[in-house]
C-alpha cells in the first residue's frame, strides 16, 4: 500500500522521517546501498511534503535533534538549515566532531559544502 504523504499530519511525517532515516543507518552499517538509495528516495518525498507545507511544517523536524539515531539527527539538521540555519548549522558541527561514523564523515563533507558554497539550503 502506497502512503499518502498528503493525508499525514505534521507529525506523522516527522516520525516517518524518523523511521526512513533509523533504515538508512542500520542500511548503511549492512552496506545496503541500493537499499539506503531507496529510503533516500521516500524520506526526500516526506521532506518535500513538509517543504510545501511551510516554515513552521519544517520546523517540525527540531524535535528530531534530540533523536538518540545519529543518521535522524544528521538527517534533520540538513532538512532544517533554510529554516533554521544556526541550530541546524551547530548540531552537524556537533556531529562532525563526534567521530560517529559514518555520520560524522557526512556532517564535516555537509559543512565543507556549505561554507564553500557548493550547496545552498533551500
Amino acid at each position: 500500500m502506497m502512503l499518502n504523504l498528503a493525508d499525514m499530519s505534521n507529525d506523522e511525517l516527522v516520525e516517518r522521517f524518523a523511521d526512513i532515516c533509523v533504515k538508512q543507518d542500520k542500511a548503511l552499517l549492512s552496506d545496503q546501498i541500493s537499499k539506503f538509495n531507496e529510503l533516500y528516495q521516500q524520506k526526500s518525498a516526506v521532506n518535500a511534503e513538509l517543504k510545501e507545507r511551510g516554515v513552521v511544517a519544517r520546523l517540525a523536524l527540531l524535535k528530531l535533534y534530540d533523536h538518540p539515531n545519529m543518521q535522524v539527527k544528521l538527517e534533520a539538521a540538513k532538512a532544517t538549515l533554510a529554516v533554521a540555519p544556526g541550530e541546524a548549522r551547530q548540531l552537524i558541527k556537533f556531529l562532525a566532531e563526534s567521530n560517529w561514523m559514518p555520520q560524522a564523515g557526512y556532517a564535516a563533507f555537509a559543512l565543507e559544502d556549505l561554507d564553500t558554497g557548493f550547496w545552498k539550503p533551500v
